[in-house]
């Protein structure tokens, strides 16, 4: 490979680097004005979505802990069955401190959005 057909294939590679960079901000159109805030929002909502699942999880292995403890023949099968319950309530709690944040982050998500829009001006 010559020398000149190195540089020709850097000088077009650059040229089509720059050109693509000058079409992407020309055709770049402005954001709407609350995108970003309505992104946000979306966003809470589908944690609060995938919180909301693993909370209610957690409730059913709490139940099922429940039904063992009454179920439990034996004195060792008891302790092990309460011992369980109690994880379970524990990892129950958890999550439910979890649910009770991400609801408080959509609601605090979904202020700004409605702040925001009520700054829009309304088309006429």
């Amino acid at each position: 490979m010559r020398p000149t057909t190195r540089i020709a294939g850097a000088v077009a590679g650059i040229a089509l680097t720059f050109g693509s960079l000058g079409a992407v901000s020309a055709s770049a159109e402005k954001p709407a004005p609350c995108a970003q805030q309505q992104q946000h929002v979306t966003k809470a909502q589908d944690a609060l979505k995938r919180v909301t699942a693993v909370f209610q999880a957690k409730q059913a292995k709490v139940k099922k802990a429940k039904h063992q403890v009454k179920v439990a023949d034996t004195a060792r099968e008891r302790a092990h069955a309460k011992r369980a319950l109690a994880h379970a309530k524990e990892q129950r709690d958890h999550t439910k401190k979890a649910k009770t944040a991400q609801q408080q982050r959509l609601a605090k998500a979904q202020g700004r959005l409605d702040a925001c829009e009520a700054k829009q001006p309304t088309a006429a």
